[in-house]
């Protein structure tokens, strides 16, 4: 179907044993802590792959040439910076081939018409919360509650356009925003400086490290209030008390962040050297997957001090895709798959695992319960209540409920909000827990439990009077057949005894002789006489 050719698929391969064969690479350290390569094997093999030489490839990852100032100055990396170096190419890698990987399979798949409608799946990772939280726990829980606060925006602006069509009585209100304090700590918002921003800033600081940007984060959100201005993110952030981090109020819950290695993490740890080399492989695959880098001269073939090196120096911050920590291409990714899902119609499905024991008919309740914290579901729940959840059609509502209001519809046709009005006034419910539309009956949560416990009441005790009545119909037929069964064999006995009695008596037994005889007589005088 997508018709993949024999050179793609060894294409997607190449990329797969190259990042297998990076991680195999060794890094040891001098006595100065320089990095170092002894057994050259595995960079051979991975160079081989991705079809680079293996000397610009190992001065790539060991010394590096940086710009320093207008001068090229070589580099020597320590051995955990070459280990960052090739642990950060093995990500790029496998994040370039699946990301050209998906748009092939999009251009396979695409069927121009005259509407451009498509159907979309966003498989959403859970709301994570650890023993240990890093820098990627950050970011995913970052996500979820910008997903969760376009859940509560959608669902409840899908609620209240029905209210506004319905005639519902109801003042507009934005539960969308309910998480922008919390979204507005994370990543900030015009003068406001939030976590990812502060951690973006502290990586371009000289001397910046993990501590200073905890403390920093802990005076700008956690320290006193300088000036009038209060914000409310102020309320979702709290200071660790024995580790180096801090902690996020989420909607699914507090969350300790530990800090350390963040500034590492955040940073591009690829360096110019690295993505030039792999610009100018020899295999076509590999040398598209960074063709955006190809066009800017190489840092070994311009001469310190020229003016080449100036304006690459002066390119740098402008070239696409490049030189932006991990938080800004993270929020650039999100804010574009947000954009996209508010043009779209979307719809949500919440899947449970119920145990971990992957068996059917158990549930593991706090395991549930944790599930449904995580992924929004609660949340939705109490943003739900505020509003009114339940709803019926008039015809739907007069079916189910009338029973508890016998009497009150008269016989005929009568219209469904008129005879609404008369059974909610019957039912003697409070004005506050319901509204009426043009078509539909609004409740606020829990009325309907409350009418769907008296329904069962009523009809629990109209089927126990049935039932009543059924069994003693039963029993009355039951005990009468027992009566003419009693009436039945006395009257046998009866005839029995009377029998006895006269088959001993003389005129009796003339009488059964000559009883024949005279019935002939009788018939042979009177042919129409009848016996019975």
């Amino acid at each position: 179907m997508v018709g993949f050719p024999a050179s793609e698929q060894l294409d997607l391969f190449r990329i797969v044993a190259a990042v297998l064969h990076i991680g195999n690479i060794t890094i040891t350290a001098t006595r100065a802590d320089d990095a170092v390569m002894p057994d050259p094997s595995q960079a051979e093999r991975a160079c081989h792959i991705l079809g680079i030489p293996v000397a610009e490839f190992t001065r790539a990852v060991l010394r590096p040439r940086v710009l320093a100032g207008r001068e090229w100055v070589t580099q020597a990396r320590t051995r955990q910076q070459a280990l960052d170096e090739l642990g950060a190419l093995s990500k790029t890698l496998y994040e370039k081939s699946f990301g050209a990987l998906v748009d092939r399979i999009n251009r396979a798949l695409d069927r121009p018409t005259s509407k451009s409608t498509f159907i979309g799946v966003l498989d959403i990772a859970g709301f994570e919360i650890f023993e240990v939280n890093a820098y990627e726990q950050l970011l995913i829980n970052y996500t979820n509650e910008k997903l969760q606060q376009f859940f509560n925006h959608h669902m409840f602006v899908l609620e209240q356009e029905e209210y506004a069509r319905e005639g519902i009585e109801w003042d507009y209100v934005n539960f969308g925003l309910d998480l922008q304090p919390t979204i507005d700590l994370i990543e900030g918002s015009g003068s406001v400086i939030g976590v990812l921003s502060l951690l973006d800033e502290e990586c371009i600081m000289p001397r910046a490290t993990d501590l200073t940007f905890t403390n920093k984060l802990h005076q700008l959100w956690g320290g006193d209030i300088q000036g009038d201005e209060y914000h409310p993110g102020r309320d979702k952030y709290e200071p660790s008390r024995f580790e180096q981090g801090f902690i996020v109020h989420h909607y699914a819950g507090k969350v300790e962040y530990h800090t350390e290695g963040w500034l590492e993490k955040n940073k591009d740890p690829l360096n110019d050297n690295l993505i030039r080399v792999l610009a100018a492989s020899s295999e076509p695959y590999v040398a598209s997957l960074f063709s955006e880098f190809a066009d800017a001269p190489s840092s070994f073939a311009i001469a310190p001090g020229s003016s080449h090196a100036l304006t690459l120096g002066k390119k740098r911050t402008l070239k696409k895709g490049a030189f932006r920590t991990v938080g800004q291409r993270h929020k650039e990714q999100l804010q574009s798959l947000m954009a996209q899902l508010y043009a779209t119609q979307p719809h949500f499905v919440r899947c449970i695992v119920p145990n971990a024991n992957k068996k059917p008919g158990r549930i593991d309740v706090p395991l549930v319960l944790d599930q449904l914290r995580c992924n929004g579901v609660l949340e939705g729940i109490r943003i739900a209540r505020l509003g009114y959840p339940n709803r019926l059609p008039f015809i739907e509502f007069r079916l189910r409920y009338e029973i508890l209001t016998p009497g009150i519809i008269p016989p005929g046709y009568m219209d469904g909000r008129k005879a609404c009005l008369r059974m909610v006034d019957a039912l003697d419910l409070d004005k506050a827990l319901f509204r009426i539309g043009t078509s539909k009956i609004f409740f606020k949560a829990g009325v309907l439990a409350e009418l769907e416990e008296r329904r069962d009441a009523t009809l629990y005790d109209i089927f126990s009077r049935l039932q009543a009545q059924a069994r003693m119909f039963s029993s009355r037929r039951q005990m009468k057949k027992i009566l003419n069964r009693a009436v039945a064999i006395r009257t046998i006995q009866r005839n029995a005894r009377i029998y006895a009695e006269l088959r001993e008596w003389p005129w009796w037994q003339l009488y059964t002789k000559v009883r024949f005889i005279a019935f002939t007589l009788l018939m042979v005088l009177d042919p129409h006489l009848s016996f019975v």
